[in-house]
């Protein structure tokens, strides 16, 4: 944009403007790089998050396939990490790679902002506002998809303003088959950023065919840098075909497997959910706006906004740029709104929506890095002075030190090992040989992660109670658990024989022909089939249930003793935030313990 000395950037002529800036974008990028990942790796936590993480780690560590749209690209290079890192659990070494994820992605952030203003101190702004918001933090160094996704909205940024920059027809058309295959690659990771890809293409072929650079073949060779960057999506039918994973999700062997994966039928295309009633579009708009005005300041949305009113003036250069980021930042925070079908209202729900809003925060950070340089340029020219850089480095520093002093406490995670405690201490209560039903992401994705990935309790089958109810589930995960038997290829509470040849059973007749072993139910049974009830009651077990045959007199005294350690669990009540995992397990927990001293209470006042 010639923000900052201007006039010497017209005397040492374009080229030699953009080659000192693309050397010292390179500098700041790897000293922004070293600083983010410094902070990161320092607040690791040591072991499984909690969501999805578990289920993330376990598809990697046995090559299987992750839930839709599958994130091949995530699960191979986290598969990378877990070999080459020789140290800490396998979740740590995920969690080692998403922090790196994290601060490639502060780097490029910085570049795009200091290729497009000569702003080292907007830079530092746009990385250090945007990495050390409490949002980004967090997620930012959980094994999760996050960070990977916000490494390629800076990549897909700072890809752009190269383009912009290209002297030659020759650098423009290889900038843009880089991007066009980055753009591909992308799309193996989060598929939200395919809305900053429609934004940005159109606007790449509309400058070449201003240069008069598009052509059917150029278009050709942009199709297939594309089609190249969704190679990583081989994977899931190669990893569906060999079916060597312990655990998997779907079957991609077939046309319309694949894409039933790939296009997220099961969720819901285009949605967070398949079945959820969400809030209003208005409301999530606002929402979003208060989050940001929390996450990232309101001097930082103010910046952001000033960047896009500087564009009034006739000689700033590469407007285009800055009315393009804004475009994409629109159209994802509208789009997004109208899709994300969850109530907003119920804190876990809006802890699943907040996470997608890192996209625009990413972009909004760049605007407001940009502003800066512009509101500093400015105040240069009005004053008629270059004396204010100082001033620019004091407002960077003291966003980015406001940013860490604020959320360090917050996000610190090196001691947090709750889902680690919640999933050991499930598994540690339970007997010998034992079949556990599970139901739901905390026990489901943190009971894998350390039954796969650590090797705890290899003698326990684990059953998830909503994959069974899958075509795929049970063809392709049986021969896994060779010590379970399915008295047919479907749960259904309705049992037969389906037109595709499936046979159903209900969870009674699972039951019945696995009397051998003891079953429980982790969190909680599927409503949906009462048939257990025929001859089965639930007994209490921590968290969990017991299904015993109701032939079987209760016998509390017994009972009292079999659960009277079951569980060693130290959490205070409370002291986690409602939208966390950790305070669903911790709500866990004392629940269990809630209900065992309630029922030993009934039965000494009787």
């Amino acid at each position: 944009m010639g923000l900052h000395g201007d006039s010497r950037g017209r005397a040492r002529g374009p080229a030699a403007r953009v080659g000192s800036r693309r050397s010292g974008g390179l500098r700041g990028s790897v000293a922004v790089f070293a600083a983010v990942a410094t902070v990161f790796t320092l607040t690791l936590p040591p072991s499984v998050p909690g969501g999805d993480s578990g289920e993330l780690i376990t598809a990697a560590h046995e090559l299987g396939v992750a839930h839709p749209p599958g994130y091949p690209l995530f699960t191979l290079v986290a598969k990378l990490a877990i070999i080459l890192f020789p140290f800490g659990s396998v979740a740590y070494r995920v969690n080692l790679l998403c922090g790196l994820f994290g601060a490639v992605a502060a780097s490029l952030l910085f570049l795009t902002v200091f290729r497009l203003s000569g702003s080292y101190a907007g830079g530092i702004l746009a990385a250090g506002v945007f990495s050390f918001s409490r949002l980004t933090w967090q997620w930012s160094i959980a094994a999760e998809v996050f960070s990977l996704n916000n490494l390629f909205v800076g990549l897909l940024m700072a890809l752009t303003v190269h383009f912009e920059e290209a002297a030659t027809a020759k650098e423009r058309s290889k900038v843009a088959k880089i991007g066009a295959f980055c753009c591909g690659l992308s799309l193996c990771n989060q598929h939200t950023i395919i809305l900053y890809i429609l934004c940005i293409i159109p606007w790449i072929l509309f400058r070449l065919l201003k240069e008069k650079e598009l052509s059917l073949g150029s278009l050709l060779k942009l199709s297939l840098s594309f089609s190249a960057g969704l190679l990583p999506y081989i994977y899931l039918p190669i990893s569906s075909y060999l079916n060597h994973a312990r655990w998997t999700w779907g079957d991609q062997t077939t046309l319309r497997g694949f894409l039933t994966h790939f296009l997220r039928e099961e969720y819901g295309t285009f949605s967070l959910a398949k079945s959820e009633i969400g809030s209003s579009m208005s409301k999530i708009l606002l929402s979003q706006v208060t989050n940001m005005k929390t996450e990232l300041s309101f001097n930082t949305q103010a910046l952001a906004v000033w960047a896009n009113m500087c564009l009034l003036r006739k000689n700033r250069q590469n407007p285009s740029l800055v009315w393009l980021f804004t475009g994409m930042f629109c159209i994802y925070s509208f789009f997004f709104a109208w899709r994300a079908n969850l109530d907003i209202s119920k804190p876990l729900f809006m802890g699943v929506v907040e996470r997608f809003w890192m996209q625009s925060n990413a972009v909004v950070a760049v605007l407001a890095g940009i502003g800066l340089a512009a509101l500093v340029s400015e105040m240069n020219r009005v004053l008629h002075s270059n004396g204010l850089q100082c001033l620019e480095w004091l407002s960077a520093a003291l966003f980015v030190v406001y940013q860490i002093y604020s959320n360090y406490s917050v996000c610190d995670q090196k001691t947090n090992n709750v889902i680690d405690k919640f999933a050991k201490n499930l598994l540690d209560s339970m007997p010998h040989d034992a079949i556990i039903l599970l139901r739901g992401d905390l026990p489901g994705n943190s009971l894998r992660y350390m039954h796969y990935c650590e090797g705890l309790r290899p003698d326990i089958s684990l059953v998830d109670q909503e994959m069974m109810t899958y075509e795929w589930y049970l063809p392709k995960m049986a021969r896994h658990l060779p010590g379970v038997h399915f008295p047919g290829n479907q749960w259904n509470p309705v049992e037969g024989v389906l037109s595709s040849g499936m046979v159903t059973f209900n969870l009674y007749h699972f039951l019945e022909v696995n009397k051998q072993k003891e079953t429980f139910v982790c969190i909680g049974i599927h409503e949906g089939d009462p048939t257990w009830k025929k001859n089965y009651s639930l007994w209490p077990w921590g968290s969990c249930d017991k299904l015993v045959p109701s032939g079987i007199v209760f016998k509390p005294e017994e009972w009292i003793e079999l659960t009277r350690n079951i569980y060693n669990w130290t959490e205070e009540y409370g002291r986690f935030d409602p939208s966390s995992w950790e305070s669903v397990a911790n709500e866990e927990m004392w629940q269990a313990s809630f209900i065992r001293s309630l029922s030993i209470y009934k039965r000494n006042t009787q």
